[in-house]
């Protein structure tokens, strides 16, 4: 049987949406069709189109024959079709009527035909290079367009208005003041650099998405549907659930298990959130600090291998190095990061008084690998061949057919042959965004290359910083909390790379490391207040407030601001001696800690001012690049920690201090 400990509460699902039995196709049909026999049949539209953009993909992936181009061409046709038919263009009653019924069926035909006008005439296209025809410039228009709209209906308009003002910013140059000032250039020029070829939409970015980052959306579709996520979500409460505030824990652990072969935050967040967040709240954590675990938590599973997320894919192909050095170099920082929100539980759990689930309602050990075992061989396989350093792409399609192929020899895990329709739509929903944020972006990185912004805007970075790294880092982290605000991770992480990347090497920083320091600040689009996606979400789960939510995310996912400057100071990367990595995990975790106890004012019991102030110092200590600092920080670290010990008297009640904490 496929394993779950969903709470017996209500709370297991969003009030907002009642349980719906029909397949997904039909779901996502009616969410922009109604009922009836048309969302019927555009039902079956969706289904067949995301069977045929699987099947192409897998294709693709299998005979690697296609012309790179030509293949996100079609990826990107897929994409926009699927967008136009299951995205309506606004959330009142006009956007679902019969005119912009018509509009929609226009926008499709027109995808269609500026998506095959470049794989039917590639030939003529690549004779006229330099010197594009009146068709190429219509066709390219047409697509710049669609593609805004495109990225106005699945990331919103910040993200759409962000992209036209760079696209405005080629063509007004010689109009514009001192750094930002070029030469200018012509809407036609613009618009054949962004359509045709590989330098705009159909760029680098594009190409991760539609080959690696599709392939393990693929692998977790198929994982969600054969119950692989309960397994998951059920070994993290086996090994946590017992323990002080044990689900928010289970809740870490499970979202760092789906997260690191999802990829994806949002998905991480509504797949775990849906029975973490419940049973948080049933066992004493405000809704608001559960929803606001679960959507850091999530958060992190982007940063921890095998599976990052689409940046991560993306990295790998700017840098030049093969995905598993990525994925070498990622594993510390990201259990520091999970390391950092078990402590924010834990100092939570303390502060309720929350205790760890009886053992009656944990599911046992036993029983759990009984029924799951078989979803472990797909992962070793995983690992196994991005170690021997297959392509990401040819590893993520052997390890889903691998785990397909697992699922169907146990009856509880069977796939039937609507479920595999579903895999099918589900990896295609699950694309929408990433595809088009990533088109979008090409146009950006296109618009800067062409245009010489990144040199202007590294030169503006490296004056505003004053030729030093400390405030150059807390630059690009402010510029990267407003991108935030408007855009997914892998679009927010391309745009600061190209920006601010330049700035970071000119300081001596090594390119790996200056390029996960901005993959890192990129994570918090999804818990930056006032637009945080994950966070969003988990309030929906957790029936609080979105803002409320999202502020106890962003509180929780710290670690994303302060790792990246160890990063910048130290060898966590594996960029040093065996000797200084270890001491720079370890004088940096200290410092973490003391950093998650000086924001929450609390751990043994509540903090003194005085003790506060250390931990305050300690963490700026600890976190400085000097040895003596890192001395005399640990030592302040060790005297909080020795005043919280003498502090706890046996005879006071626990539960009473708690309390008392939680009402000051």
């Amino acid at each position: 049987m496929r394993q779950t400990i969903a709470p017996d509460t209500p709370d297991s699902a969003p009030a907002s949406e009642p349980a719906d039995d029909r397949p997904l196709w039909h779901r996502l049909a009616a969410a922009r069709w109604g009922h009836g026999r048309a969302a019927t049949a555009v039902g079956y539209g969706v289904l067949a189109l995301a069977l045929a953009l699987g099947c192409f993909q897998i294709y693709t992936a299998v005979s690697l024959s296609l012309n790179s181009y030509l293949q996100r061409v079609l990826h990107l046709m897929f994409v926009l079709v699927l967008v136009f038919v299951t995205r309506p263009a606004g959330r009142g009653r006009w956007a679902r009527r019969l005119p912009m019924a018509v509009v929609d069926a226009l926008l499709v035909l027109a995808a269609v035909t500026v998506s095959l006008y470049p794989v039917l005439d590639y030939d003529g296209i690549v004779a006229r290079t330099g010197i594009p025809s009146t068709t190429d410039l219509v066709m390219g228009a047409v697509a710049v367009v669609l593609l805004l709209e495109a990225c106005r209906r699945t990331i919103g308009t910040f993200m759409a208005a962000l992209v036209t003002c760079f696209l405005v910013y080629a063509w007004i140059g010689p109009l514009l003041p001192g750094l930002l000032s070029h030469r200018g250039y012509t809407v036609q020029r613009i618009v054949s650099h962004s359509y045709l070829f590989q330098e705009g939409i159909y760029g680098l970015a594009l190409g991760v998405a539609a080959s690696f980052v599709f392939m393990f959306i693929f692998f977790g579709a198929v994982l969600e549907k054969t119950g692989g996520g309960n397994f998951f979500i059920n070994i993290a409460y086996v090994l946590t659930g017992r323990y002080r505030g044990g689900p928010a824990k289970g809740a870490v652990v499970a979202s760092a298990f789906m997260g690191s072969v999802s990829g994806s935050a949002i998905a991480n967040t509504v797949t775990t959130g849906a029975f973490t967040i419940p049973m948080m709240k049933k066992v004493g954590y405000r809704p608001h600090e559960a929803g606001g675990v679960e959507a850091a938590a999530s958060t992190g599973g982007q940063l921890l291998p095998p599976i990052m997320g689409a940046g991560a894919f993306v990295m790998a192909e700017l840098i030049g190095v093969p995905y598993i050095e990525i994925v070498k170099v990622a594993i510390i920082p990201a259990l520091m990061y999970f390391a950092v929100i078990f402590l924010f539980v834990d100092i939570l759990a303390r502060r309720h008084d929350i205790r760890g689930l009886p053992a009656e309602d944990l599911p046992r050990l036993r029983e759990v690998m009984t029924g799951g075992f078989h979803f472990l061989p797909p992962f070793v396989l995983l690992v196994t061949l991005l170690m021997v350093h297959v392509t990401p792409l040819l590893a993520g399609l052997y390890a889903t057919v691998a785990l397909a192929a697992v699922a169907m020899l146990r009856a509880g895990s069977r796939l039937s042959l609507k479920e595999f329709g579903e895999v099918f739509t589900l990896a295609a929903r699950n694309t929408l965004s990433v595809s088009v944020a990533t088109a979008a972006a090409g146009v950006v990185v296109g618009v800067v290359g062409l245009t010489g912004l990144g040199l202007k805007f590294s030169s503006m970075m490296l004056s505003w910083g004053g030729g030093y790294l400390l405030p150059t880092l807390l630059l690009i982290a402010i510029a990267s909390l407003v991108l935030g605000m408007g855009l997914p991770v892998t679009a927010a992480y391309i745009v600061l790379i190209v920006l601010a990347g330049p700035a970071l090497l000119d300081l001596g920083v090594p390119l790996i490391v200056a390029h996960m320091i901005v993959y890192w600040y990129s994570q918090d689009s999804n818990v930056t207040p006032p637009v945080a996606l994950s966070g969003f979400a988990a309030a929906g789960i957790a029936g609080s407030s979105p803002m409320r939510t999202s502020v106890a995310a962003w509180k929780f996912s710290k670690g994303l601001y302060v790792i990246p400057l160890l990063m910048a100071y130290s060898p966590l990367l594996l960029n040093g001696p065996a000797t200084e990595v270890v001491l720079a995990v370890v004088t940096g975790l200290i410092g973490l800690l003391a950093f998650a106890v000086a924001i929450e004012g609390f751990w043994l019991r509540r903090t003194t001012p005085l003790e506060r102030l250390a931990a305050v110092a300690a963490t700026g200590l600890l976190l400085s690049p000097y040895p003596v600092a890192d001395a005399i920080g640990a030592a302040l670290a060790l005297a909080v920690v020795a005043t919280q010990l003498k502090r706890t008297r046996p005879s006071e009640p626990p539960a009473a201090e708690a309390r008392a904490a939680s009402a000051a």
